[in-house]
């Protein structure tokens, strides 16, 4: 089979890429949906299985690291065998393990099930940013990139309320989520399959295109240029740190909500999704300020302060009333804010022949922080009694991660590479 590269284009109409973000954005609800499930729940699976919080952290944990180890493997195939295909069989055993997880029937075989459902979801993250940057529009790429990232708002809102509805408050049995969102997930990776186009071109709109030169690339040689571009390497520890924070979110704020500050029933789902709703004016605007300004360091010095700060008044603050607006304040900052401004900045600076495995690796490296944020935020409760100190190291890495984008990376057009 021909790499992607030497394919040669659909021709498609005008409102195509609409077709795309649309698709991609319901793609990232049910990403996010099948995860945030497990994390208002993840006290009665506890119980049922006697768990510690390092246990209950180790489960999400291994999701992450199978998704994280999936990303650069699967940026490869996506570039050399398609990206549409791989993002479909990801879906379809994502489909499948969600579904198995509800009839995990000790620990150790949910463990198993949710490392098989990360390794499904890990297909999608590369091959998905390339195909959308390929597809809209220049003019409009961080804006639709923002859309479709949107998409995770929605899904950790929903996965939040379901369970949070389902089972706490309405008392079903928590296997009920996984089975009920197996159904859609299976139903969209028919949608990608069929309605996706691998490769397009249109008639009268310029789109962002990888080189057309027909070139076997040699993948460990695209490994050496990605990790040798310090533009690259810079936004990928960004990454890291804002997603480690983020997870510490994701996880633990329901359990920190029940236990430490004393919410019950829906209002825990609905004060979590507070977070991802406010996320969605914010990733919009900033992303259309990309656009327009193409400037990424002056809003990474604007968004990434602020979100520290709401990070470290999440676990500080008693008042509800306050810590709802930092909730708020962290939506509009953090990190799916941020998400679109630095995928902007890595097509910017990356070599959009081997574009699939280059996102890939960033996703790659900024996911190992979701693997390390649950189990150590679990490890560190189990040890101090406390989620507080989860938080707080969160907000210090974020300026860790700040200062080193501040070091090294350059905001200047760098011109793509062709090899």
């Amino acid at each position: 089979m021909n790499s992607v590269a030497k394919r040669k284009p659909v021709i498609v109409g005008d409102n195509y890429w609409m077709r795309v973000i649309a698709i991609f954005f319901i793609g990232w609800i049910l990403m996010y949906a099948t995860r945030t499930i497990f994390n208002p729940i993840m006290g009665e699976v506890g119980n049922q299985f006697g768990l510690s919080k390092t246990q209950l952290g180790l489960a999400n944990s291994i999701f992450f690291l199978t998704y994280a180890i999936a990303q650069i493997p699967s940026g490869m195939l996506g570039d050399r065998f398609g990206r549409k295909l791989v993002i479909t069989i990801g879906f379809l055993i994502m489909a499948g393990m969600t579904f198995f997880s509800g009839l995990a029937t000790s620990f150790g075989m949910f463990l198993v099930i949710r490392a098989l459902a990360g390794v499904g979801q890990g297909a999608y993250y590369g091959p998905q940013y390339a195909l959308s940057t390929e597809a809209i529009p220049k003019s409009k790429v961080t804006v639709g990139n923002a859309i479709i990232n949107s998409g995770m708002a929605f899904g950790t809102s929903g996965g939040y309320l379901l369970s949070s509805t389902l089972v706490l408050e309405k008392g079903a049995h928590w296997s009920q989520p996984f089975f009920i969102m197996a159904v859609p997930t299976l139903i969209t990776a028919i949608i990608f399959y069929t309605m996706l186009k691998e490769k397009v071109a249109y008639k009268d709109e310029e789109v962002v295109t990888a080189p057309t030169q027909e070139v076997e690339e040699d993948q460990s040689g695209a490994l050496k240029r990605i990790f040798s571009n310090k533009n690259l390497v810079a936004v990928f520890a960004l990454l890291f740190v804002s997603i480690y924070a983020n997870f510490v979110i994701i996880t633990w704020l329901p359990s920190f909500l029940i236990e430490e500050r004393g919410f019950a029933g829906t209002s825990v789902g609905f004060i979590s999704s507070l977070v991802p709703w406010a996320s969605i004016p914010g990733a919009l605007f900033f992303a259309r300020m990309v656009d327009k300004t193409g400037s990424t360091k002056r809003l990474v010095y604007l968004l990434v302060p602020l979100a520290a700060l709401s990070v470290f008044l999440i676990a500080f603050v008693n008042d509800r009333t306050v810590l709802i607006a930092v909730l708020l304040l962290y939506g509009l900052t953090g990190k799916l804010a941020l998400d679109p401004i630095l995928v902007s900045y890595v097509t910017k600076n990356g070599d959009r022949s081997i574009l699939s495995t280059t996102l890939s690796a960033y996703n790659f490296i900024g996911m190992s922080g979701s693997i390390l944020a649950p189990y150590i935020t679990g490890y560190l409760t189990d040890t101090t009694g406390s989620m507080q100190i989860g938080f707080y190291l969160a907000c210090g890495l974020l300026i860790v991660g700040l200062l080193v984008f501040g070091m090294v990376a350059d905001d200047t057009k760098k011109a793509v590479s062709e090899h």
